[in-house]
């Protein structure tokens, strides 16, 4: 059994098909997708309707703060930029779609092992707050008695782990490179967005997990960047009726992995 962490796929076709077709030749025959799905990429209804055939096939599905905000429809307060995007990507959707996103846990646990999946955190998943470092990492895992957490939202790659002591580390992955998770410590697992990276590499990116036989006490992790065709992922954005200058940022995150 060979599991996919998929997250912050941001409505970016030509990313998540690299992505699934990528876990499936490397032999992932379950997924688990932690939100974000929408936002900011030209394809919002192509990537609900993956992602809602996912999860009639049995993939894990939590929601995302963009998830959220398009399912309810944006507010006043919010950045003028990211009130246009919402509008548009609430507008491409239909009522199953939008019902779908709305009615997304914020966390799961489950399958592989006792692993605990959630967007942002464990601590508090509607506050929306960043893993930025140790110490958020830290706070995660407390909240928690899974031996593995997997969360999306930050959008650049990264492992944390605690000790049964409190000792706390962390690991920037190479991609390709199987990393063990020994039982003795809890994990975090931050697969690092497939739909706009943010680490300067624009490559998009996702984790496979390998739980092993003993109830993951010989897991491994294996976080992967898969190359993809970024100038198609641009045209289908400029073939938006989103504003220009809007576009071009966007466009320019997707080119420059920022």
């Amino acid at each position: 059994m060979r599991w996919a962490f998929i997250t912050d796929i941001h409505a970016n076709r030509q990313a998540f098909e690299a992505v699934l077709a990528d876990a499936r030749a490397q032999g992932a025959t379950h997924f688990a997708l932690l939100g974000d799905f929408v936002g900011y990429g030209g394809d919002p209804a192509w990537v609900a309707d993956q992602v809602m055939a996912l999860a009639a096939d049995g993939a894990i599905v939590v929601q995302g703060n963009h998830d959220e905000a398009v399912a309810h429809g944006s507010s006043p307060t919010m950045h003028p930029d990211a009130r246009v995007v919402i509008d548009w990507t609430r507008a491409q959707l239909n009522e199953d779609q939008l019902r779908f996103l709305s009615r997304l846990p914020l966390q799961a646990h489950g399958e592989p092992g006792n692993c605990l999946f959630v967007h942002a955190n464990a601590f508090d998943p509607k506050s929306w707050e960043y893993v930025q470092g140790r110490a958020e990492a830290v706070q995660s895992l407390h909240a928690s008695t899974a031996r593995i957490q997997v969360c999306g939202h930050m959008h650049e790659p990264m492992l944390y782990h605690l000790s049964g002591t409190g000792k706390a580390g962390d690991f920037r992955p190479l991609s390709g490179v199987p990393m063990p998770l020994p039982g003795h410590r809890q994990w975090l697992i931050i697969p690092g967005a497939c739909g706009q990276p943010r680490d300067g590499n624009p490559a998009a990116c996702y984790a496979l997990l390998d739980p092993g036989k003993s109830d993951l006490d010989d897991a491994r992790v294996t976080f992967q960047r898969v190359a993809y065709d970024v100038e198609a992922a641009c045209t289908a954005l400029r073939a938006t009726d989103m504003p220009p200058a809007i576009v071009e940022r966007l466009a320019r995150r997707l080119t420059q992995g920022e």
